[in-house]
């Protein structure tokens, strides 16, 4: 059982805003540094929000930098996106996609297909950013068990499914933090994702795990917090 988490929160504070911030990260492998991530979520105007995402990584002799972005709307308490877009360079050919969601239409349109993709809409659906934007959300609220619909790079229409499982003292560049830690459920338990949130800076990222077959593929951790309380 988790301890202490409803007591953080109260039900009237994040309900209709969401707070600016600054984040910086270092991406390692193995406990070596390759490089470094940024996240930031500005307000660009009444209830529309922009989530985005940076990482430049070089290690042997490839290299990535990768930019995503997420326009959404706060939308009675639900983050509701509106447009997607992805851009990488380095090692390796460049590549770079939107998606739009077109509520009028009830239609998910990409850059890459000429038509709506041909994938159901749901109210729920999110795209590869801004379900981290409601997850947060969702833990404030003291969730412990999530599932989001998510539209991923190449238009298709997949379930990401989470679940808390326990509090955790975490030491990072920043220092000690206490967290919650989230596990993601892959159909495939080859694969491995674990994401510790920090209720004490607005339960932001702090560290992120990723692996195959039991080997790390990469870990970023938090070096730099800058929140703007709305």
């Amino acid at each position: 059982m988790l301890l202490g988490i409803s007591a953080l929160l109260s039900s009237t504070t994040f309900a209709n805003t969401i707070n600016e911030y600054h984040c910086e990260y270092e991406v390692s492998r193995k406990g070596k540094i390759h490089g470094t991530a940024t996240r930031d979520l500005t307000k660009v105007a009444e209830k529309t929000y922009a989530v985005r995402y940076q990482s430049e990584i070089e290690w042997m002799i490839f290299s990535d930098i990768r930019t995503e972005e997420s326009l959404f709307e706060l939308k009675q308490d639900k983050i509701t996106p509106l447009h997607y877009s992805m851009k990488r360079e380095g090692t390796g050919p460049d590549k770079s996609h939107k998606i739009k969601f077109d509520h009028a239409s009830k239609e998910i349109r990409s850059s890459e297909e000429k038509y709506p993709l041909k994938v159901e809409w749901l109210e729920n659906q999110q795209d590869l950013l801004s379900y981290q934007v409601q997850l947060r959300r969702d833990l404030k609220a003291g969730k412990t068990q999530f599932s989001y619909p998510i539209i991923d790079k190449n238009g298709n229409q997949r379930s990401y499914d989470f679940q808390v499982v326990g509090e955790e003292m975490i030491t990072l560049p920043v220092g000690n933090i206490n967290t919650i830690k989230v596990k993601r459920l892959y159909d495939n338990s080859d694969r491995q994702a674990i994401a510790w949130f920090a209720p004490e800076h607005d339960h932001m990222l702090v560290q992120m795990y990723k692996g195959k077959d039991g080997v790390e593929q990469f870990k970023i951790a938090l070096t730099k917090f800058e929140l703007n309380p709305n």
